[in-house]
């Protein structure tokens, strides 16, 4: 079991934007098995899981050398979230994962954490977006000047409370 991270930054934090997107789909497991043994890699293995995870996570690019510096944001978003999501974990920390991408992209990657947080893992999402986490959320907890100032349950939370609780507006 992993805990699984989607940064806020898939470039600077989330990629190695000049390897190729197989490369990136098994960074965070290439030296464990199925990926290895004994410090071998298994290149047949790594190619038809990192396809398998393109296909399930519709990952458009040529095929799995692309480079991953190549790709729109939001495929270079799904690659992340398919490397952290395509594996067995126990907890998702999420932060802003799907700052700047599309409509239909956003609805993809909010899907996928939704299903990962059905499947019995915890999820911590950091969003500055109050749609996205009104529409992820069972519980959500506000923080003001690096303190935890109020948790609500998500389905009798509002906006306009949420943003007085953002502006350090409490009882």
């Amino acid at each position: 079991m992993y805990t699984a991270h989607i940064p806020e930054d898939r470039q600077k934090h989330g990629l190695v934007l000049p390897y190729p997107v197989k490369n990136n789909l098994i960074s965070c497991s290439y030296y464990e098995k199925p990926y290895s043994s004994r410090g071998v890699l298994d290149f047949s293995y790594i190619s038809e899981r990192s396809s398998h995870l393109m296909g399930e996570y519709d990952i458009k690019a040529p095929d799995i050398n692309t480079t991953v510096e190549t790709l729109s944001g939001g495929n270079q978003q799904k690659t992340v979230v398919a490397r952290e999501l395509g594996r067995e974990n126990r907890l998702l920390i999420a932060s802003q994962p799907t700052r700047g991408l599309d409509v239909g992209s956003i609805e993809y990657i909010h899907k996928k954490i939704i299903d990962t947080r059905d499947s019995g893992c915890g999820v911590l999402l950091i969003s500055p977006e109050l749609d996205e986490i009104l529409s992820l959320s069972d519980t959500i907890g506000v923080i003001y000047k690096g303190r935890i100032i109020k948790t609500l349950d998500a389905r009798v939370a509002t906006k306009e409370e949420l943003g007085l609780l953002m502006a350090g507006i409490y009882d």
